[in-house]
């Protein structure tokens, strides 16, 4: 008996071995979006204030875990007066909401689920998962997917004149992360 349990602590401890923990890297890391406009162009954008950390298993090339924090108030779609509203209490609140969050749940295949939370709005996502790898004490991959902005609160729109709405419900989210290995 001593040794089965001996032979299962040796496992969990060799298997927790290759499993290292990284800090987003954010010279190298991009958290974008992209939001249909006036219903026949594209308006993306980016946030340039974030933090996060991984767990990536070197052993099975996979990522375990994620957790991410993003400025609201760094929000940049390369248009000051656009980005001042976006910030505004009629958009994103981000002083009362300075913070969009996310926790990994549960990740499978190509696929990572977690808590994400945005204007005080807790919704679990599904993000699409393209596994980049490791390299020496570098790790990275890309996530892509979409949400609906009403579902967190952001109802801000405008009726066009042709009958369409200035921006889409629908926000496609695109991030690049690269993590270096935490010491």
């Amino acid at each position: 008996m001593k040794l089965i349990k001996l032979g299962l602590a040796s496992l969990v401890v060799s298997s927790a071995l290759f499993a290292g923990n990284y800090n987003i890297d954010n010279s190298h890391t991009n958290v974008g979006f992209t939001v249909k406009h006036m219903m026949i162009t594209n308006v993306s954008g980016n946030f340039n204030e974030f933090t996060g950390n991984f767990e990536y298993d070197e052993k099975t090339n996979t990522l375990k875990s994620l957790n991410g924090e993003i400025a609201v108030s760094s929000i940049n779609t390369a248009n000051e007066k656009r980005d001042a509203h976006l910030k505004a209490d009629d958009i994103f609140d981000a002083e009362k909401f300075p913070k969009i969050t996310f926790k990994s749940t549960k990740i499978e295949n190509d696929a990572i689920y977690g808590d994400f939370t945005m204007k005080g709005v807790t919704k679990n996502i599904k993000l699409d998962l393209d596994n980049g790898g490791i390299m020496g004490d570098k790790a990275g991959f890309a996530l892509s997917g979409k949400i609906k902005r009403s579902d967190f609160g952001i109802t801000w729109n405008k009726v066009l004149e042709t009958g369409g709405v200035a921006v889409s419900d629908e926000v496609k989210l695109v991030i690049d992360v690269q993590g270096k290995l935490a010491k």
